[in-house]
């Protein structure tokens, strides 16, 4: 195993000009397309980085000066094994992400361009990066329909705090969390003063819970919580009688199942649901349920024989 640090480097905060003065002492770079407990292993794709394109490297792996302030909890690749010019090895560093480098200092630093060194790789045959990366857009992207879809089936007058209810995390955990609270606040009264009668605000906000039960992401967002928590703040008698009131849309029954199966509401109620609320939800799962909301039933919840 390959240990990643630098050598009288351990301490401090990580900057380019400590980068490359290590860089400048290097004979040549070994980069490693694995974590530093592969790094040794003949299976793992690796350059060897010699002469003038060392200094490309140094160019490339430029570093936003001072550091994160913390340490990314994944092992990191490609492993970047920097040798002086005896061959003994100098400093070891991982990129993290492709975003980030660990091993220059006493915490991970962002890299001041990814993509430029995700490119530089791959023009020297490491393309693992560039193909994480290829995947991460794919992934961003959906999450952003995802988001998206919700919002736009906000009820009346809920966009805008909506929005900010779902604005995703940044690196401060702690500040998004603060603001996070108070977007929900916010929504929250926004709901109650939008729609003050009772049965009509639970039968829109089912409805608004339903659209993440057809998602193929799988799981709730933070934003769908968001939602399920203001259904689980009504009264839960209140919750039966609107599903009772007419006749339920679809999107209000997928949503129905979302509530109906959380923790919190078996918790507090249990998985029975009464007649007919029971029937109307098997049968509409049953018709046109997703393989998740038909997993749920045949495990007891809604008040189904348990068939597996």
């Amino acid at each position: 195993m390959i240990y990643e640090g630098t050598i009288g480097m351990d301490e401090g905060a990580p900057t380019t000009a400590r980068l490359r003065d290590v860089l400048n002492r290097a004979g040549h770079v070994v980069i490693a397309e694995g974590s530093p407990d592969e790094a040794d292993s003949g299976d793992v794709a690796r350059i060897v980085v010699t002469g003038a394109e060392i200094a490309d490297l140094a160019q490339v792996l430029a570093i936003v000066d001072g550091g994160t302030g913390d340490r990314c909890l994944c092992n990191g690749w490609p492993t970047i094994m920097v040798h002086d010019v005896k061959g003994e090895l100098i400093a070891c560093w991982t990129l993290h992400h492709q975003s980030g480098l660990r091993g220059i200092g006493d915490c991970d630093a962002d890299l001041q361009d990814g993509p430029a060194l995700t490119e530089w790789l791959a023009e020297r045959g490491l393309t693992g990066s560039r193909e994480v990366q290829a995947g991460l857009a794919v992934q961003e992207a959906e999450k952003d329909r995802r988001r998206l879809r919700w919002l736009q089936a906000a009820p009346a007058g809920l966009r805008d705090a909506a929005t900010k209810v779902s604005t995703p995390p940044g690196r401060d955990l702690e500040a998004w969390s603060d603001r996070l609270r108070d977007a929900e606040a916010r929504l929250a009264t926004l709901v109650q003063d939008g729609y003050p009668d009772e049965i009509e605000r639970i039968r829109v906000l089912l409805a608004w819970a339903g659209i993440s039960a057809r998602e193929s992401t799988g799981g709730l967002k933070w934003y769908d919580m968001a939602v399920q928590q203001l259904l689980l703040a009504e009264d839960p008698d209140l919750i039966i009688a609107a599903l009772g009131t007419g006749s339920p849309s679809p999107v209000q029954l997928d949503g129905a199942s979302q509530l109906f199966s959380s923790f919190e509401w078996t918790g507090a109620h249990g998985k029975d649901l009464p007649e007919p609320l029971r029937s109307m939800l098997i049968g509409h799962i049953q018709a046109d349920g997703t393989d998740p909301m038909r997993f749920r039933m045949r495990h007891g919840y809604y008040g189904a024989e348990r068939s597996a």
